[in-house]
């Protein structure tokens, strides 16, 4: 994505994290059984802790499988963790299941926009009735209101009334994508989960849709939680960045501080590989195989057998997260 798809924003990222929490997730934990391995467990998420203030965007990234897509569900509440809380604007949200927080009043407070969006509409429904529905069920608007405010909305993000009565099929990829951030936005959530909302689209495509949701969060005053591989992206749209890997957070802090003088050798890998970033010192390249997420070691640290920095201690002690840096959070040792 090219540097001048956007502008950064003024941030005060020392105002914001002093702010009580919007959301708070606290030690968040989610295990999968291993299908044919007896008592075996794939830890997706591990002993996660992250905090999003009111109107704070914070970036989440990692490679593919490192987690992040089954912790955006856990906050989300589309999934039950296995340890941990969940706290919303005071009251804990991962007390209840998943599968009754589809109902529970704090659900319009927090949507989600996924990461394609032709899987993500119902392929019977045009795009009035997709932006309608939530309406409907989660604040019992009747079908005339509903209809009234899902036009409200999609004029907000840019989608032609004419367009409306249209099925996803006939709708170009970047007016799905538009569908479903106005269905998200329809019930006037606080918080909004974005998980790769961009990925699927075109790269002229995705610059207008991310210059809608830069516009968007300062119009609504919005939180955002924003998944993507696209570090250009992240550092432009986002705060905060906490960084993943096998299912730990790594390190994490103010946007700008971490992409300037990354600390954990993983982030130092990440952003030396963003075209055009320089990163002092010699740049470090990963080698080595991904560990199992399948039981792994209390004592191991995950990035071990592909960190540069590797040695015996870091097989006998998993390294903690610690402050290194005002606000700026790492897990290594050597640091």
């Amino acid at each position: 994505m090219p540097d001048d798809v956007l502008t950064p924003a003024a941030r005060d990222t020392s105002a914001a994290t002093a702010l009580a929490p919007l959301l708070a997730a606290t030690r968040l934990s989610r295990r999968f059984a291993v299908s044919g391995r007896r008592g075996a467990q794939l830890h997706a998420v591990d002993d996660v802790t992250l905090h999003i203030a009111k109107g704070e965007s914070v970036g989440l990234v990692g490679e593919s499988g490192c987690g992040k897509s089954t912790l955006v569900r856990l906050l989300a509440r589309l999934l039950d963790a296995s340890d941990g809380g969940i706290v919303f604007d005071g009251q804990d949200i991962a007390a209840v299941p998943a599968a009754r927080f589809a109902r529970h009043p704090l659900r319009g407070s927090v949507q989600m926009v996924f990461q394609d969006p032709t899987d993500s509409l119902n392929p019977r429904f045009t795009a009035r009735e997709t932006i309608a529905e939530p309406l409907r069920l989660l604040k019992g608007l009747s079908p005339v209101d509903a209809q009234r405010r899902g036009d409200e909305v999609a004029t907000q993000v840019g989608l032609p009334l004419e367009l409306l009565g249209r099925f996803p099929h006939q709708l170009s990829g970047g007016q799905k994508a538009r569908v479903g951030i106005a269905r998200a936005l329809a019930v006037q959530p606080r918080l909004l989960i974005l998980d790769e909302p961009t990925s699927a689209l075109d790269v002229s495509v995705q610059a207008v849709v991310l210059q809608l949701l830069d516009r968007l969060r300062r119009e609504l005053s919005l939180s955002y939680l924003f998944v993507s591989h696209d570090l250009n992206v992240v550092r432009l749209l986002t705060d905060r960045v906490v960084v993943m890997y096998l299912g730990k957070v790594v390190e994490h802090g103010p946007v700008e501080q971490v992409f300037s003088a990354p600390r954990h050798p993983y982030t130092q890998a990440l952003v030396a590989a963003i075209p055009g970033r320089q990163v002092a010192g010699e740049r470090v390249r990963l080698r080595g195989e991904v560990r199992s997420p399948i039981d792994p070691s209390p004592s191991v640290c995950r990035f071990y057998g592909r960190c540069p920095r590797g040695t015996e201690r870091c097989t006998q002690q998993m390294p903690p997260l610690r402050e290194v840096a005002a606000d700026q959070w790492s897990a290594c040792h050597f640091d």
